[in-house]
């Protein structure tokens, strides 16, 4: 396991909240054809959109429910994608959790590292009790990554999403309790 230090990074990885800087990057992800299937997306984002999800940015997951942050290379600052929580229920103490990589840096333990950090900050630091994440049938490395650290699938949803004509995938949901 990496040391995982008070800035919500690692020795390779950054997770930081959105800058003006990131609207091109954010932008380009969000307008990402190839990853809508996973966050549902339909219709392409604005510029202004963006813009303005930055600037909500400023507000802390109390306050928005959610928490978007930029997963950055420490060593020379590029953005490699996105993990997000969010429906943040304080009464609860959980929220979901997603992640997105960048296509040219996948297969680099990014994505681990990343979920391993945002982990740490769920359980020791904002105090949840759980995270979940619901994840597609066909989605394995998905699958694989969160059972690596622990989730549980609890649950199946049968024919959740549409896919295509009159056809439909099952969405597992998964859960990583805290251990108190």
């Amino acid at each position: 396991m990496a040391k995982i230090n008070s800035q919500l990074s690692n020795d390779n990885i950054l997770l930081r909240k959105p800058e003006p800087e990131d609207l091109d990057f954010l932008y380009s992800l969000e307008n990402d054809t190839n990853i809508w299937w996973v966050s549902d997306t339909r219709s392409p984002f604005s510029r202004w959109q963006i813009k303005q999800h930055i600037e909500n940015s400023v507000y802390d997951i109390y306050t928005n429910k959610e928490l978007r942050l930029i997963i950055t290379d420490k060593h020379n600052g590029k953005a490699l994608g996105v993990i997000d929580l969010f429906q943040y229920e304080p009464a609860h103490q959980r929220a979901g959790v997603g992640i997105v990589i960048l296509q040219e840096y996948r297969n680099q333990k990014i994505a681990e590292q990343s979920l391993e950090i945002i982990i740490e900050y769920c359980f020791n630091i904002i105090n949840l009790n759980q995270i979940w994440c619901c994840i597609d049938a066909k989605n394995l490395i998905s699958i694989k990554l969160f059972k690596k650290f622990g989730f549980v699938k609890t649950g199946e949803l049968k024919e959740w999403k549409k896919i295509g004509e009159n056809k439909f995938e099952d969405v597992y949901l998964y859960q990583l309790k805290a251990m108190h």
